[in-house]
């Protein structure tokens, strides 16, 4: 869509977004007129957002350094929550011209390439939860008072999600599901599998259309881990399949639930690899206060079929996919997802073995392993993991690391309350 379009249709100007190693989605816009030449040449944002923790903090690089943010008009996408502006994701560029080695999307689009040359491909979706309060400044009052899962709730805010849904529908995102969900004041929109890095864009097009919409009807959203300190936080579940041409490698084989041998080594390599994985799909202290039993957050380190307490629940209905339950709103989508290929991949190159799927509740058993209860132990099993470490490369690596740890050394004293209230409205 060129520059003469977007005039013609009241764009004023293009909001170009990345999302940051905290899972902050971050913007620099240009206006209308502008926007081929931020195509060619980029605009600069500084190498530091790398560094920066959710309170904007900054745990690492300096004052030097310049990246050139390039939009991706190929995903523009005009605003119907937003009259006059426009939006696109980005990528940042080294001065060289190199794509940023610690740019989130940049690894999502290599590795989307890398499983091409393997004969892979995958597709993804992301479940959105979010909570809507009524209260004044930063206290969360939900703006719903209906049952969990009730009509009552779509009743309430009927006109609400109704213009959400007008919004999404203007801008193109494949609405499949909308529902009050089991938090206080939470919804959940659910949009229809994609490649990964448009699931991802389409992500961040989804949560700042809730936030634009919920603006206008008096409401504030937010997608926190964590909402408040006693209650249920919002998820960030992925759905995934992943295929050899026409093949679902979920489907068609001999193995449990008519899985292909590589449909279970895909499975195989990304259960052995949660640990690590935790370090980029719950990201933030407030992650690990979401992430306990009997919540549904999938806080066990295994599988099972239609199983919500398992961290990896497998779905037959319809086309068999595979659903990651324990990551959460703070999540950079394109490092969620370009993890979760590296690791399926990786099980495929080494045959992974899927151990029996846990088909009953794991609090009943003796031996279930746990995931990571803590932030710091995420980081470690990330940082000891070969496969993501490789993927990732040295500079993300460390910066993911580096901001982890920060987060960790800024939330030391804190109580599960405050981490909840300090870390509520930055997602």
């Amino acid at each position: 869509m060129d520059s003469a379009n977007l005039t013609a249709r009241g764009v004023l100007a293009v909001a170009v977004t990345w999302v940051d190693t905290s899972g902050i989605t971050r913007v620099k816009a240009v206006p209308v007129k502008l926007l081929p030449r931020a195509v060619q040449d980029g605009v600069g944002t500084s190498p530091v957002f790398d560094h920066f923790l959710l309170d904007d903090s900054i745990v690492g690089g300096g004052p030097v350094g310049d990246l050139r943010l390039k939009p991706d008009v190929e995903r523009l996408t005009v605003l119907s929550a937003q009259p006059g502006w426009a939006w696109a994701p980005g990528v940042r560029y080294t001065q060289e011209g190199a794509v940023h080695p610690a740019d989130a999307r940049g690894l999502a689009i290599r590795t989307v390439d890398k499983l091409k040359d393997q004969g892979l491909t995958v597709m993804a979706a992301f479940e959105v939860e979010w909570c809507v309060s009524i209260g004044q400044g930063d206290e969360f009052v939900p703006a719903c008072n209906g049952p969990a899962y009730g009509m009552t709730r779509i009743t309430e805010r009927a006109d609400y999600l109704h213009d959400l849904l007008e919004a999404l529908s203007g801008q193109g995102v494949e609405v499949e599901q909308i529902h009050p969900e089991y938090a206080a004041g939470q919804y959940e929109v659910s949009v229809a599998a994609q490649n990964p890095v448009r699931a991802a864009d389409t992500l961040v097009l989804v949560r700042e259309t809730i936030r634009a919409i919920s603006q206008k009807h008096g409401l504030r959203a937010t997608f926190a881990p964590k909402v408040l300190a006693g209650g249920v936080g919002n998820g960030g579940h992925v759905h995934l399949s992943v295929w050899r041409g026409s093949e679902n490698l979920f489907t068609g084989g001999d193995g449990p639930y008519d899985m292909t041998e590589d449909g279970m080594a895909f499975i195989g390599g990304v259960l052995s690899r949660l640990p690590a994985l935790l370090a980029v799909g719950a990201p933030s202290v407030a992650s690990y206060l979401r992430l306990v039993p009997s919540t549904w957050a999938g806080p066990y380190a295994c599988w099972g079929l239609e199983n919500r307490e398992a961290a990896l629940r497998f779905i037959t209905a319809g086309s068999p996919n595979l659903e990651v339950k324990c990551f959460d709103g703070a999540a950079n989508p394109y490092l969620a997802l370009a993890g979760l290929m590296v690791a399926g991949a990786a099980g495929i190159t080494e045959g992974a073995r899927l151990p029996d799927p846990v088909n009953v509740d794991p609090v009943t058993l003796d031996g279930v392993p746990m995931l990571p209860t803590s932030l710091d132990q995420s980081v470690a099993a990330f940082e000891a993991e070969p496969a993501l470490v490789e993927a990732f490369g040295p500079e993300l690596v460390s910066a993911i690391a580096g901001v982890r740890k920060g987060e960790v050394a800024l939330f030391a004293d804190s109580t599960p309350q405050d981490v909840t209230e300090r870390s509520r409205w930055r997602y």
